[in-house]
């Protein structure tokens, strides 16, 4: 509580910079646009202290708080979010990622009671979280844009469920999710799910060419997608990829050595046929369209031509020093393998000698 001179110091300065038009005396009379103001200097721990102050500063919280992230909590925040969630019902982005498994399902069926409008939601470390907190999220939120679920082991094949009710998703980050990602839960991805534009499958060993195939024909705007340790894709999941996903611009096919020459010659030949006016572009246009990321590391199938034909399709892959965006460790026989800068680089020291 506020003594007096407390009191009079807080009307004075804040009335004062006010212009005088009004006189704040105690906490409760701070006006709710000022307030918010204030809390959007402080960290998210403020702001749950603010909301324990009065009546008025928890309601003033729960109609203007929209974004809430408790990854600073590293006990019970299963407990917290039970508590926080049912006040702040206009949340839009929340962030609960966990060094440690702390989150339950009764937490997420909270969350997906009281926050409708949810946009973006971090569950990943989630290990404890079963199918119910799905089943959950798809009842109760969907207008899902990103949805984090990295790690939630747990998970079975439940994402096509989600899926057909959370249709908006464009971020989705699905890895470590052995059991949920399957060809099955990409293939409702692809049906329902069309404004997707990034999708990581990172060590989901069960995702075969049948998913990601129906996810490149049902997501054209697909930007970002890895599928490192993937072992089961072959040359076709490429192709398919190359042939419909006109805007990607970042591919991870880490460990996926079932990938040969016909991949990367699918890959280089699509910006010819899928941008046919590009070509009477400048230069400098090309670095705006196309892969500007692509990671080959470990696909020891692939040869210095197939490899070179992708890099020189694409001038924002760069194998030079400082600009990796062409990754090919563990690939021994495509050292030769160069961008056109890196090229430049190394004939430049023998034009000046000249």
């Amino acid at each position: 509580m506020m003594n007096d001179s407390n009191n009079n110091n807080l009307g004075s300065e804040i009335g004062g910079g006010l212009g005088g038009g009004l006189r704040i005396v105690e906490w409760k009379d701070i006006p709710v646009e000022l307030l918010l103001r204030i809390l959007s200097l402080v960290d998210d721990r403020a702001v749950i202290v603010a909301s324990g102050v009065c009546h008025g500063w928890r309601d003033a919280i729960s109609w203007g708080l929209t974004h809430l992230s408790l990854s600073w909590c590293k006990k019970r925040m299963n407990d917290l979010v039970l508590s926080l969630v049912p006040k702040f019902t206009k949340l839009e982005v929340l962030i609960l990622r966990q060094d440690t498994p702390q989150l339950q399902d009764d937490a997420v069926e909270k969350i997906a009671t009281h926050c409708h409008d949810l946009q973006e939601l971090d569950l990943s470390k989630s290990f404890r979280l079963t199918d119910h907190s799905l089943y959950a999220l798809a009842h109760g939120c969907p207008n899902l844009v990103r949805l984090n679920i990295s790690g939630c082991s747990a998970f079975s094949d439940t994402l096509a469920f989600l899926t057909g009710f959370c249709r908006k998703l464009k971020f989705l980050n699905l890895c470590g999710c052995v059991r949920a990602a399957s060809d099955r839960a990409l293939k409702a991805i692809g049906y329902n799910c069309n404004k997707l534009q990034s999708l990581n499958l990172g060590w989901c060993d069960r995702v075969g060419d049948e998913g990601v195939k129906s996810l490149a024909y049902g997501c054209p705007d697909l930007r970002a997608l890895d599928l490192c340790g993937c072992v089961l894709i072959t040359d076709d999941s490429v192709i398919a990829l190359a042939n419909n996903c006109l805007h990607l611009r970042s591919l991870d096919l880490y460990y996926c050595q079932n990938i040969t020459d016909q991949a990367m010659y699918s890959l280089a030949q699509s910006r010819v046929k899928n941008k046919p006016g590009t070509w009477a572009s400048v230069s400098n246009q090309y670095e705006d369209e196309g892969l500007t990321n692509l990671n080959i590391s470990q696909c020891t199938a692939l040869t210095p031509p197939a490899v070179q034909a992708v890099c020189d399709s694409f001038p924002a892959l760069h194998t030079c020093p400082g600009r990796h965006s062409l990754i090919i460790s563990g690939c021994l026989s495509l050292t030769s393998v160069h961008c056109a800068c890196a090229v430049q680089a190394h004939h430049a020291p023998t034009m000046m000698l000249a």
